[in-house]
């Protein structure tokens, strides 16, 4: 099983000689062919009759400022969720349309802080309207509404549940919705906006071509019901990448086309042509461009075979918290066969911390200055993002690989003074 990587054996020989391991490296050329690929396959949107499509970067994916300054420059905006997301989009240069604040039992501080940014807040609770207006003495004149259907979520009536909106903490009721927009107009918001966030990294093309049509039926339904013509719809994120080899990708052509012709089907006869189309992508939009870069330092021969790398669930806690599968390849030995069986591990005192178990990979040289590089794959969104420090575990430096060929460091290394920063002795 191969996967293709972005950077080769000759050029992290190159990067290791400055920078030591583990880090987090980024593909600029990659990231910015995902977005072109999406704008083109959302294009048909942006017509004059309909109302145009554009990405919220969703930010907790990875909040690097030059990775958000590279997507703003093709054009996306950024889907922010919290106080210091906001300020990080500032800071990048975002505001007014620039931003979506979807949150959710959100404090006060963080409502102001988007309001004075000139943010599109996204509303999770039907109580969140009466906060928002006792907070600003007037409600925004740009209001969304976040969707929550309950039950199960299937693709079909007699397919496999892909997600559990019952069990999901976030958004209105289908009724809580249709008296929150009443609520809105009566309160003069002029702008309205819908949003739904129903399954995470779905495998399939039919995923947001069947959030769409729900979408899409509900805003005529809300119309019908309570006159609001809704301004845009946000199809959130929640599509995936291909993080084993075996698996199929994602086709975002026949994606936009799906959602293309539920849009034709239900909303134009309608006439609710207007509708814009917004995303919130963040593991479709990095995962694949950005890889954990490793060695092998040390190896153990007990019950299993182990091999111990210098990274740490600190890095990349996917694999420990979800037990998610992270392609690893042997830097100069793509082609390789496996020949042994191992499992992949950090330092943690934690047996949880693992990349691979289990995993038939080519037999690793190991050592602290000589042992092989590992490349773990598709760590591009929530991976360095949700880092921490337990066991006094420091987060490793970002490097992005730049259009041109070259590397540059885009976050530092953590140093022990950083941890001891906030602690009082």
């Amino acid at each position: 099983m191969i996967k293709t990587t972005f950077v080769t054996k000759a050029q992290l020989d190159e990067i290791t000689r400055e920078y030591p391991t583990p880090f987090h490296l980024y593909d600029e050329q990659g990231i910015r062919s995902r977005v072109r690929e999406l704008n083109a396959a959302f294009a048909w949107c942006n017509r004059g009759e309909y109302g145009g499509f554009r990405e919220y970067y969703a930010v907790k994916a990875n909040p690097n400022p030059r990775l958000l300054k590279i997507l703003m420059e093709e054009g996306c905006g950024l889907d922010c969720s919290s106080y210091t997301e906001l300020l990080l989009a500032e800071k990048v240069g975002a505001s007014g349309e620039d931003i979506m604040f979807s949150s959710n039992q959100t404090p006060d501080a963080d409502f102001l802080l988007a309001d004075s940014l000139g943010a599109t807040v996204n509303l999770d609770d039907f109580t969140h309207i009466d906060v928002l207006e006792k907070l600003l003495g007037t409600l925004p004149a740009n209001l969304s509404c976040r969707y929550n259907p309950g039950g199960e979520f299937k693709l079909s009536e007699s397919g496999n549940v892909m997600d559990v909106p019952h069990d999901a903490k976030y958004g209105f009721t289908k009724e809580q919705l249709i008296e929150g927009y009443k609520l809105l107009k009566d309160k003069g918001v002029n702008t309205y906006g819908l949003h739904a966030f129903l399954a995470s990294n779905t495998k399939t093309n039919d995923y947001y071509p069947t959030l769409a049509r729900i979408l899409f039926e509900l805003i005529v339904e809300i119309r019908d019901k309570t006159g609001v013509a809704l301004n845009y719809v946000n199809l959130s994120g929640g599509v995936g990448v291909a993080y084993h080899p075996d698996e199929t990708p994602n086709d975002i052509a026949a994606i936009g086309a799906g959602v293309r012709k539920a849009y034709e089907e239900i909303l134009v006869p309608a006439g609710l042509s207007s509708v814009s189309i917004y995303s919130e992508l963040g593991r479709f939009m990095l995962a694949e461009f950005g890889c954990l870069v490793t060695r092998a330092i040390r190896e153990k021969h007990i019950h299993k075979d182990y091999i111990g790398v210098d990274a740490c669930a600190a890095n990349l806690m996917r694999p420990a918290l979800y037990k998610a599968y992270h392609h690893i390849t042997i830097a100069g030995r793509e082609d390789a066969q496996p020949t042994e069986t191992y499992d992949v591990v950090g330092g943690l005192c934690e047996n949880n911390d693992k990349f691979a178990i289990d995993r038939a990979l080519p037999q690793i040289k190991v050592g602290t200055a000589d042992g092989d590089l590992l490349i773990i794959h598709d760590t591009g969104a929530h991976g360095h993002a949700m880092g921490y420090n337990y066991n006094g575990k420091l987060r490793s430096a970002e490097l992005l690989l730049r259009e041109d060929g070259e590397v540059e460091l885009i976050r530092r290394a953590e140093t022990p003074e950083d941890y001891f920063a906030t602690l009082s002795f």
